[in-house]
């Protein structure tokens, strides 16, 4: 079966940096697209940014400048460097899978991420 698990979360100051890692299992991992998404309290999930098969990357508004996802084929990995965090990126983030560019038909457990001083 599908498993995303994701790595890298944490406590870490505001203009601070982190990069989550997704290892992902149980699917043909370079036909898929991968995701970010995140989901702070009280509020609904929201895509923070995906990749597709052909690497075509996109963002949230919120993170464009700040955030990079890659995939490594070969590791069957995904990741998200986030730098300049802010405190509003405080969120569960969550590593996600699926046959098309929202890539959401799959989840992981979620890693929590905090910016805070």
């Amino acid at each position: 079966q599908v498993q995303l698990v994701e790595s890298g979360g944490g406590l870490v100051q505001p203009g601070g940096s982190l990069r989550l890692s997704c290892a992902a299992s149980g699917f043909i991992f370079s036909i898929n697209a991968m995701g970010w998404y995140r989901q702070a309290p009280e509020k609904q999930r929201e895509l923070v940014a995906a990749i597709t098969r052909g690497k075509s990357t996109n963002y949230a508004d919120s993170v464009k400048g700040r955030f990079t996802v890659s995939r490594d084929n070969a590791k069957n990995t995904v990741y998200l460097q986030m730098n300049s965090l802010k405190p509003e990126d405080t969120a569960v983030y969550f590593c996600s899978t699926g046959r098309t560019a929202a890539a959401n038909d799959y989840w992981g457990q979620g890693t929590q991420v905090t910016v805070s001083s």
